[in-house]
Parts: structure tokens; C-alpha cells; sequence
């Protein structure tokens, strides 16, 4: 049995997590970190107000970290410094973070996997986009989320442009830098790629890549309801997986 930590267990998100780890055959929850619920037990599993303590209480394989961007970075660290693999469902950090951790996860001889979004259908946009951009010189990334979303742009978006930056920088006939006007207007650049945050309501989180080559265009859409439950099964899949690797991979797309 994989035994799992899940961290943030009464989050939207996290919730759908823990009850679906509690529900496979292969898993056990044993234990959960939640300010919340601490001193109470999730799904049979005891809930802890921080990880430190989580770490003192039962052994666990894997956290499954669904709590804050500014959690996250220390979580993810003192995991691995105990020995924990690591799945990252939360937004927030920067590629900068991700190298730190990668480091710190080989110096470890531990696995750690991120994903933006861990969606199956997230995974196979990404999958698309990515093959797309080895062929098609210009493209941008537009990314929808709802109003109270404190970061942007999302997770979801961030990784994708930075991996899309690094299959190739995209053309442009004018630098977005070098723009008249209001340069911002042109969006943000993440690894080169230029990335356009919507916040608006009916929007759960939805990614856009558009592509273009001479009068055509290409758009690729993943584009999420409010239900967490479809974040499961990649999350799940990537609990499995981490126990073979040693440090970092960014992306579910990248384990299936």
C-alpha cells in the first residue's frame, strides 16, 4: 500500500483528493494537514495543523501538497529533506522555485512531480501544444480564471508557456517590450512566450494556445468546469509514479 499525506484535505481541491486516495486499493490515507480540521480525522486518517507535525506523526511515502502558494516552496522542501516524495498540486511557484526543488530532490534521492494541472485533458492540451510549437513560429497563451484568483498567471498557464518557450521562442513582428502605448497591454512574458490573464466570472480555470502560420490559425483549449473530482486521477497517477523517480518532473503529460 502507498501511503499518503494529503495537505490541504479540506480544500476544494484537496478534499476531492483525499477521498479519492481513501478510495483506491493501492493507497492508504494516513494522514492529512488542514488548520481547519486539525485534531479531527479525515476519511479514518488523523489531521494535523502543519506539516512539521504530520512529518512527526505516521510514516507516510508521498505528500500530496493541494494548499497555498505561499505554503508550497516550504512544504515541498521539508518533505523531501525528510526523505517524502513529493506531488505538487499547487499554483504559484516560478521556474526559479522548480530548479531549487529539482536540486534539492536529487540531493535527496527523491522524486517530486508538478503539474500545473492535473487533469488528464490539461495533460493532453499541453501534449498538443507542445508538438504544435515545434512547428509553428508564432503562438501566444491566453488564460481564464475567476475573479478572486490570486495568481497569474495560473499555474496551468505558466507551465505551459515556460515548456512551450523552451520547444522555441515564438516570432514576433514587433518586441512586446517595445510596444507604444502601454507595453502591458501586450501581456506578460513568461520564457519568451506571451501569456494574457482574464479574470472574469463563469471561468473555472480555462487555458487557450493559439497558433498561426500564414492565414491559418490553430487553437487549443482545456477548459475546466467546477469539479474538482476530474483532478484525481492525474493526481493519483502521479503519487504512483513518483516513487521511481528521482528529482523533479514538471507536467503530467510527461508520465503518461
Amino acid at each position: 500500500m502507498l501511503k499518503v499525506c494529503m495537505a490541504g484535505a479540506t480544500g476544494w481541491t484537496g478534499g476531492a483528493i483525499a477521498e479519492a486516495v481513501a478510495a483506491a486499493g493501492d493507497m492508504a490515507l494516513v494522514s492529512c494537514v488542514a488548520r481547519r480540521a486539525a485534531g479531527q480525522e479525515i476519511h479514518g486518517a488523523p489531521c494535523f495543523a502543519s506539516l512539521d507535525d504530520a512529518l512527526a506523526g505516521p510514516g507516510f511515502d508521498v505528500l500530496i501538497d493541494y494548499t497555498a502558494p505561499e505554503a508550497i516552496m516550504g512544504h515541498t522542501l521539508a518533505a523531501v529533506a525528510a526523505g517524502r516524495r513529493v506531488v505538487v498540486g499547487t499554483s504559484g511557484l516560478t521556474a526559479a522555485d522548480y530548479a531549487k526543488i529539482d536540486a534539492a530532490a536529487r540531493a535527496a534521492g527523491v522524486g517530486v512531480v508538478a503539474s500545473g494541472n492535473f487533469a488528464l485533458t490539461a495533460a493532453l492540451m499541453t501534449r498538443f501544444s507542445l508538438l504544435a510549437a515545434e512547428y509553428l513560429d508564432w503562438f501566444e497563451v491566453i488564460d481564464y480564471a475567476k475573479p478572486g484568483k490570486t495568481d497569474a498567471p495560473t499555474g496551468t498557464a505558466r507551465e505551459l508557456a515556460e515548456r512551450m518557450g523552451a520547444v522555441k521562442q515564438p516570432a514576433f513582428g514587433v518586441d512586446p517590450a517595445s510596444v507604444k502605448g502601454e507595453p502591458g497591454l501586450r501581456g506578460g512574458t513568461v520564457n519568451g512566450v506571451q501569456v494574457h490573464s482574464l479574470r472574469l466570472p463563469s471561468y473555472a480555470a480555462t487555458v487557450t494556445s493559439t497558433f498561426a502560420h500564414g492565414n491559418s490559425r490553430l487553437t487549443i483549449t482545456h477548459d475546466a468546469g467546477k469539479d474538482p473530482t476530474i483532478y484525481a486521477d492525474g493526481t493519483l497517477l502521479a503519487a504512483r509514479k513518483v516513487m521511481e523517480i528521482v528529482g523533479l518532473v514538471r507536467g503530467l503529460d510527461n508520465l503518461l
